[in-house]
């Protein structure tokens, strides 16, 4: 079985790092974390627009690094280029070719898509707090899975039931794995 790739996705604030880990252990397999919070937090200042480029090459380059030991043929990734390309459009109102170039090559087979429906929590990185804007990229992020010829579910509820939505959704794609 070639390599699959699922995809957590969705606005600021909406526990997909901790459903990535918690869905890369209950698989036993690697989880890719999301590489701008890293960098963001060692650049020490605000990001400029050429900060996201850097930030695309790095989290393809972990996502390429871990792909490689990736055990039960599954690769959970804390997002993908499509986010770097929404937060490029919203505030630069543009985005950088390689970017869009890298995310019409890379194939990804699973989205799962997370809802705003827990609480804000508040994070120095973190933008937008207020619903409306919630909203607004949630909706980003949904037309974008839902256009992109690969299966797709939305992922809501506390910590446990998005681990175990999270689950079905993988389980219901066909795939060997511990569910």
């Amino acid at each position: 079985m070639s390599l699959k790739k699922i995809v957590v996705i969705g606005p600021e604030s909406t526990g997909k790092s901790t459903l990535s880990q918690s869905l890369a252990n209950a698989l036993n397999t690697l989880w890719v974390p999301e590489f701008a919070r890293e960098y963001l937090e060692l650049l020490g200042r605000p990001y400029a627009e050429e900060d996201l480029l850097e930030i695309a090459k790095g989290q393809l380059a972990s996502e390429g690094a871990l792909a490689t030991n990736a055990s039960g043929g599954l690769l959970v990734c804390d997002t993908d280029l499509n986010v770097i390309k929404v937060w490029s459009e919203h505030r630069y109102n543009r985005c950088n070719r390689y970017i869009t170039e890298q995310i019409a090559q890379r194939e990804y087979h699973l989205y799962l898509l997370t809802g705003i429906d827990i609480p804000w929590q508040p994070d120095p990185l973190r933008e937008h707090p207020d619903e409306a804007m919630r909203q607004y990229f949630y909706s980003k992020y949904e037309t974008i899975v839902a256009g992109s010829g690969v299966p797709w579910f939305a992922i809501n509820g506390n910590e446990a039931q998005r681990l175990t939505k999270a689950l079905e959704s993988i389980q219901s794609m066909g795939w060997p794995g511990p569910y």
